[in-house]
């Protein structure tokens, strides 16, 4: 009777280890399998809340394309310019005013002279040595865009091919040394002489 006891008694304690060895390896599986799945969500998590991947040469070429698109607005809103400069080797002659009423002047301000010993239409005879004071006006004439004269420009040829610049057929000559817009020329010799003119050839004068 002992015997069949201890039977029973050794049969339930194998049983029980075996039961407690399949618990604690299913209990280790769970663990492991449990970690597995929090970092397998984690990372998931990380990747959902960083969003999509934009590269650096593509956030360059949006910034490059929002530029381009601000100058060409900014471009677009100026208005565009009508002035343009008159050609090389123009001479603009203007209406300015001076210490003896309006006379004729260059663009940069220098009073112009005709010369009495010089007759109409014909070459001008202040050459040489009288040509070192009285310089020619030379170019292309061109009223000022203001200016009305009421005489005409034209050009004629000086000493040594020179191009001059004519007014009613005079040539026209400056002053050489003298400051913009002085007449201190004028009158010196008796054949010097400024072109005078009125505020009323001046536009809106």
């Amino acid at each position: 009777m002992r015997k069949s006891g201890w039977t029973v008694a050794t049969g339930l304690g194998s049983l029980l280890l075996l039961l407690t060895a399949c618990g604690g390896s299913s209990s280790s599986t769970s663990t492991t399998g449990a970690a597995s799945g929090a970092a397998t969500q984690s990372t998931a998590s990380s990747s959902s809340s960083s969003g999509p991947a934009t590269s650096p040469a593509s956030s360059a070429s949006a910034t490059a394309t929002h530029s381009t698109s601000a100058a060409e607005k900014s471009a677009e809103a100026r208005p565009s310019s009508t002035f343009s400069f008159p050609p090389v080797g123009t001479t603009v002659l203007i209406i300015q005013h001076s210490n003896l009423g309006w006379v004729m002047a260059k663009a940069s301000g220098f009073v112009v002279y005709t010369y009495a010993k010089d007759s109409r239409g014909g070459p001008p005879t202040c050459t040489g040595s009288c040509a070192s004071v009285w310089a020619p006006v030379t170019g292309v004439p061109k009223a000022g865009p203001a200016d009305n004269f009421p005489g005409t420009f034209g050009v004629v040829t000086g000493a040594g091919g020179v191009k001059q610049i004519t007014y009613n057929g005079y040539p026209l000559y400056t002053l050489v040394g003298a400051s913009v817009l002085t007449t201190r020329g004028n009158g010196i010799g008796g054949v010097w002489h400024v072109i005078m003119l009125s505020s009323s050839d001046i536009t809106g004068g």
